[in-house]
Parts: C-alpha cells; sequence; structure tokens
C-alpha cells in the first residue's frame, strides 16, 4: 500500500479521498489554485502546493506542475478524482513516465472509450448493444444531415469527445439540424478541443441507468450493481439512485454482464462506470438497453452504491492502483436496502439552473439524516473559476419510501445563505408524483419544471415572524418606555415602525408595534392591502437568533439569520430568506432591461451575432456567452434597431455589465 498520495483535484472529491486516505494510513498531498487558497481540501490535506492562477487553465489542467508537486513531496501515487484530467491519457503516461503510479486504469483503456464514436465501434465487436446512430469520421454538414434522416428523428448530436452535458444537443425538426450542430460543435471543441460529433437515434422514453465496474491488474472484473441517474436537467445528473426502480434481476444481470463485457474488451483496471440508455417505454426489458459511453475514472454519484454495497470504493481503488486483487468476487457483492444522493448547486432553477455566485454566510447540513460530501465550508466563495456544486446529500434505508422521505427531509433542513441555490427545486423534486412511484425517465423534470419550480405561499405566521425578526427584539426587557426598546416615534400610539420585506415576487410593507412590554403586533401598514391578518405574539425569548413566541396558546420557534441586506428564518422543515428594502429587485438585476441586454453572471463573450444598426427581434438570440463550462444564448428583451454593441468576442464580463443597448424601431 502507498505511504503518501498526491490528489490532483480539488473540493469535495479531494475531500472524500483524503478522508479515506487516512482511514488507511496514507499521507495525502493537496494541490490549490490561487482561488483555492483557503479550501477545505487544503486544510484537511497532510500538505498542500501551490500550483497556479484561479483559472483552471492556469492551475488543475496544468499536468506538469501536478507531477512536479507529487514529486516535491515525495508522494508516490497520484489520485486524479473526476474532472479535470482525470480521463486524459496523456496525463496518464506522464505519471508513469515520472515514476508514479497512477490511481486508475491505464492510458490505452482511458483511449479506447475517450471518443464516443470508437468506443461503441468497440463495443459492437464485443457484443455490447449500442443506440442506432452514425459514428463516423466525416463532419460535413450535409453528410451529418443525411445520416440524421436516415436515422430519423428526432436525433441527439453529441461531442465525440463530450460528458455531462456539454456539446450535445436534441434536434426534433431537421430544420433546425444545421444551428443545433453548430452549437454542439462549438461547445465541443470549448469543452473538450475537439468539435467532431456524432449522431444517434434518440429514445422517446428514455431512463439512465448505469452499471459501476471495478477491475484489477490481475484479469479480474466485477461488476457493483446499477444506479439511475434518470433525474436530469440539461443533459445533467440531478438526483441519482440505487438500486434503479423496476429493476429485475433478468434485467439486472443482462446490463451486470454487458458491462463487465465492456471493461474486460479495454483491460480496464480500476474504477470505472459503462453507461446505458434504456427504453423504458414497456418497463425494463433485457433487449432495450443500449450502450451509451463509459467513464473511465470515479463517478460523483458513487455514494449511492458505497450505501447499497456497504462498500468504500476509493479504498478499492488504493488496493488495486498498489497491486492488489479485488477484495471481492461478483458471488460476495449483494445489495442492502436503497440509497439516494441529491446535488446541492449555486444556481437558479426559475432561470433554466442559471449558475450563481456569492459568499455562504450561513451553511448548515442536516448530518443526522444525511451523509454530507462537501468542499465548501460556511464563509466561502462560490466563485466562477469552478463547477458550482456545494455539496451532495446522501441518504440510506431500508427501503425506496423511507430513503426517498429521508432525502426529502434532509433537504428541507439544509441551510445556505448567501446565494441562490436549488434546494428547494430537489426538496420539490423528491415530493413529484410520477418520481415518488418510480416512474422516472430522463424527460420528467422538463416536463413537470413549471410545477417543480412553483413558490408555494410563505405562511402569514412566517412573514409576521419576520418582520420581527429584522428588529430583532430582546426578551425580558421591561422598561416602561418601549421606545428604548423598539428605536420608533409615535405622538399618541403605541409606537410603530414600518418594515418593508421582498419574498421572491411578493412584497410585504409591514406595521410593528409594541402595545405592552412582551406583546407585538404586526400588521399590514395600510389598512386593505392584500398582506397580511393582523396578529400579535408574546416573545418568549430570543437568544442566539433563535426567536420563540406565543401567539393564541401555540408556541412557535424560529431561528434568524441576518445579512447585510436579508434576514432568513428557519423553522417548520423549511428556509425562507426575506431581502430589505434596499435590496428590492428591480428589472436591471434580471439581466436584461427593456433596452438593454446584460450579462447574468460573469463569463467570456464567446459569439455576438447582431451588428450596430441591425433591426432584431424580440427573442431572437444575440450573443453567447460562456460561463461555468456551459453556453448561455442571450437574446433580444423586445423589438429595435441595435444602438450600440459593448463587448466584443473574447471579451470578459462580470455579473450586470451592459453588452448590448436597443432603440426603438424608426417608423
Amino acid at each position: 500500500m502507498f505511504k503518501k498520495i498526491l490528489i490532483a483535484n480539488r473540493g469535495e472529491i479531494a475531500c472524500r479521498v483524503i478522508e479515506t486516505a487516512r482511514r488507511l494510513g496514507i499521507s495525502t498531498v493537496a494541490i490549490y489554485s490561487d482561488a483555492d487558497r483557503n479550501a477545505r481540501h487544503v486544510d484537511k490535506a497532510d500538505e498542500a502546493v501551490h500550483i497556479g492562477g484561479s483559472a483552471v487553465s492556469d492551475s488543475y489542467l496544468k499536468g506538469d506542475r501536478l507531477i512536479e508537486a507529487a514529486l516535491k513531496t515525495g508522494a508516490q501515487a497520484v489520485h486524479p478524482g473526476y474532472g479535470f484530467l482525470s480521463e486524459n491519457p496523456e496525463f496518464v503516461e506522464a505519471v508513469e513516465a515520472a515514476g508514479l503510479t497512477f490511481i486508475g486504469p491505464s492510458a490505452s483503456a482511458i483511449r479506447a472509450m475517450g471518443l464516443k464514436d470508437a468506443a461503441k465501434s468497440l463495443m459492437q465487436k464485443a457484443d455490447v448493444p449500442v443506440v442506432p446512430g452514425y459514428h463516423g469520421e466525416a463532419q460535413e454538414m450535409v453528410v451529418l444531415a443525411s445520416k440524421a434522416n436516415e436515422i430519423g428523428f428526432p436525433v441527439l448530436i453529441k461531442a465525440r469527445a463530450g460528458g455531462g452535458g456539454k456539446g450535445m444537443r436534441l434536434v426534433h425538426d431537421p430544420k433546425e439540424f444545421g444551428e443545433a450542430l453548430s452549437a454542439a460543435k462549438r461547445e465541443g471543441k470549448a469543452s473538450f478541443g475537439d468539435g467532431r460529433v456524432l449522431v444517434e437515434k434518440f429514445i422517446a422514453s428514455p431512463r439512465h441507468i448505469e452499471i459501476q465496474v471495478f477491475g484489477d491488474n490481475h484479469g479480474n472484473v466485477v461488476h457493483l450493481f446499477e444506479r439511475d441517474c434518470s433525474l436530469q436537467r440539461r443533459h445533467q445528473k440531478v438526483i441519482e439512485e440505487a438500486p434503479a426502480p423496476g429493476m429485475t434481476e433478468e434485467m439486472r444481470e443482462a446490463m451486470g454482464e454487458a458491462a463487465v463485457k465492456a471493461a474486460k474488451a479495454i483491460g480496464y483496471s480500476g474504477a470505472g462506470t459503462v453507461e446505458f440508455i434504456v427504453d423504458g417505454t414497456e418497463g425494463l426489458r433485457p433487449d432495450r438497453f443500449y450502450f451509451m459511453e463509459m467513464n473511465t475514472r470515479l463517478q460523483v454519484e458513487h455514494p449511492v452504491t458505497e450505501m447499497i454495497t456497504g462498500l468504500d470504493l476509493v479504498e478499492w481503488q488504493l488496493r488495486v492502483a498498489s497491486g492488489e486483487p479485488l477484495p471481492l468476487e461478483q458471488d460476495d457483492l449483494s445489495i442492502n436496502g436503497w440509497a439516494f444522493e441529491a446535488r446541492i448547486y449555486a444556481e437558479d432553477a426559475q432561470k433554466g439552473f442559471l449558475p450563481a455566485i456569492g459568499t455562504l454566510t450561513h451553511l448548515e447540513f442536516p448530518t443526522h439524516l444525511a451523509r454530507v460530501d462537501s468542499g465548501i465550508r460556511q464563509g466561502d466563495v462560490i466563485t466562477p473559476f469552478y463547477d458550482p456544486m456545494i455539496a451532495k446529500l446522501i441518504v440510506h434505508s431500508s427501503d425506496r419510501a423511507s430513503a426517498l422521505n429521508r432525502m426529502e427531509a434532509a433537504l428541507l433542513q439544509t441551510v445556505a445563505v448567501g446565494t441562490t441555490t436549488n434546494i428547494a427545486f430537489l426538496a420539490a423534486l423528491c415530493a413529484e408524483g410520477g418520481f415518488v412511484e418510480g416512474g422516472v425517465d430522463t424527460g420528467l423534470i422538463d416536463r413537470e419544471l413549471d410545477k417543480l419550480n412553483a413558490q408555494p405561499p410563505v405562511p402569514e405566521s412566517m412573514i409576521a415572524l419576520a418582520a420581527l425578526a429584522t428588529l430583532d427584539p430582546q426578551s425580558g426587557h421591561h422598561d416602561a418606555d418601549p421606545f428604548s426598546s423598539l428605536g420608533l416615534w409615535s405622538h399618541w400610539t403605541a409606537p410603530k415602525r414600518v418594515v418593508h420585506l421582498v419574498h421572491g415576487e411578493d412584497e410585504y410593507e409591514l406595521a410593528v408595534s409594541r402595545p405592552t412590554a412582551t406583546t407585538w403586533r404586526i400588521s399590514s401598514y395600510q389598512e386593505g392591502d392584500s398582506g397580511i391578518a393582523p396578529q400579535e405574539l408574546a416573545l418568549i425569548s430570543n437568544d442566539c437568533g433563535l426567536l420563540r413566541t406565543n401567539c393564541d396558546g401555540v408556541i412557535s420557534s424560529v431561528r434568524h439569520l441576518h445579512g447585510a441586506r436579508s434576514v432568513t428564518l428557519i423553522g417548520g422543515g423549511r428556509t425562507y430568506e426575506f431581502l430589505l428594502p434596499d435590496v428590492a429587485i428591480g428589472e436591471e438585476d434580471t439581466g436584461v432591461s427593456d433596452d438593454r441586454l446584460l450579462a447574468p453572471m460573469p463569463g467570456i463573450v464567446k459569439q455576438i451575432n447582431a451588428k450596430t444598426g441591425q433591426t432584431v427581434e424580440q427573442n431572437e438570440p444575440l450573443i453567447i456567452m460562456e460561463a461555468m463550462k456551459m453556453e448561455l444564448t442571450l437574446s433580444a428583451p423586445r423589438n429595435g434597431n441595435v444602438a450600440e454593441i459593448t463587448v466584443q468576442e473574447g471579451d470578459q464580463v462580470t455579473d450586470g455589465d451592459i453588452l448590448l443597448a436597443l432603440e426603438p424601431v424608426d417608423d
């Protein structure tokens, strides 16, 4: 076994590897960029080496610097985590040439599965079923369009070197093929340095089911059962579960056998995942699954497999890489219970899952309900440089229903303040009827998006408590003069203060008064306003941010957190954030105003599809940005003439920058 390893990654996967290494008595070396100088994975490791600037191209993708750091610190092996250089065969060869061990598969195995078209040809030879499609070398528009017509629409255009939904476009109409092809090639080139694509038949009711495989250097390969990753948005996974709902033993055996064949065909060693697309129109049938790709690394969702098998997959990686045979044979493996994983991101589900940035002023996880894998701590900044995942919540129980209930409860008790997150969206997804019943497919989120994003009304009692918490009153204050504690002014009546709160699209203008030393009254400021019914609260205590009140004999306890521009309440299993008056969102904060196109977040201007003086129509695509590893298409907010374009292609812009201005069309 190794004595010291370097982890060529960051964030939660680096922390995850460190935990297992520490348990096995292995010392760890972390690497960090300028932006990650104070990151959690840096603090957890035994040593840490600075390797460059904040951008991944200046740090985590610099393979030579990573190898130099490993040699400098005396590490014997390199664990790549996932993403970055984890599936780069040239990096593997460089690691081995330096006399180090790469904790993962061989460079040849990575190459064999690195290009989707070549991998599918290889799988066909290995008797692994593949989706009908075109995987040839020709990349001309006319050839690819012709092949798409032969396959039959709808089709998927996929970057051949892609992954994670990058460089992928679904095309229903042949007229849209050209534009979609250009976008897929452009995104593939930007993300993977390869603009070539393949075209495949789109499965109408698809399920994404993958098989975890493990091989060693002695020719042994096993599978560790399946994970269902069908809940996706933008072709990226949102919630994963194991085992897959509706899975039969016959189907599991067929998929497991195919995955093992795939791994053996390339002499695979280490952790890998064989991903299949499954036609679920008639349930799970052994003749309706098709090879999509193989991820030659540890997957983000590996914890659900660990939960149902009781195994530590990182430990298996370390043992196999050090030359040991697999710890168990296929017949020794079994499934115990059910597990779910939810990925918490800094993103706005109501704005197309647009990534968000900000400082996490408060971060709290229900560790009594869920395992939490995270590289983020309270006070950390979500930057535009890296993937905006905050944490993964993983739950396990004896059956699917109880595990899903546990996940919903864990999400509702998770608190993240300081940036927009998808927590409420995930909680709503856990309660969605089709998902609860096990009727999952990759289109579920798109079909139910409006319902999942619907904001439930805030209880009036919570609005009243928010108004009171804004003033942060102190209990036990019996001064005869209530002005001293409330800080209000009134000539004849009880002192009163107007509190302005904003929650989502709703605004509340409330009057808070103090009739007695211990009683508070909250009501709408103007009679007849659509606000809240008057409420009188007896303040019991307000200690360390925990507000306890009595309203008509009902005692409530809520926690309140104060930001510079907000107050957040945590109670009843939910979190409510109220903005204060100076942060009421206006037109210019939405990314679009009547006559200007604004950058919705930091990024790079990739393409400008307009010229000064050009007449454009509302919703016409004008500018394409790249931010947080994805393309954003910004469209005209209204009809008009392009008065000014303030940026050029390649410009780096920040949140709120003016990109383009419109003026009315001359009559």
